[in-house]
């Protein structure tokens, strides 16, 4: 196995990984983001009003774009199991 292909197989995990965080972080930031801005507006200072909505919307995520991240999962390691006779040969 070249330090190439190693480097390549990091590089591919990384953009896997990457992109199913991405997912899920994204519209957790965008709903703590107006939560903030409507706690700055009213002056409410309740932590678990910040809490609840990013949960919802994590949940929401995953049920909704959970086949997607499954399928790219089992893409990503069919494609390298696929591929181990060639690294080691």
């Amino acid at each position: 196995m070249t330090p190439e292909t190693v480097m390549s197989v990091g590089q591919h995990a990384l953009e896997v990984t990457l992109a199913l965080i991405l997912v899920l972080l994204l519209p957790a930031l965008a709903v703590g983001l107006l939560v903030s801005m409507f706690q700055a507006a009213t002056q409410i200072n309740e932590m678990t009003l910040s809490f609840i909505p990013k949960l919802l919307v994590t949940v929401l995520v995953i049920m909704w774009g959970g086949p997607w991240m499954l399928g790219l999962l089992i893409d990503y390691t069919r494609r390298l199991l696929e591929e181990i006779p060639y690294f080691l040969g």
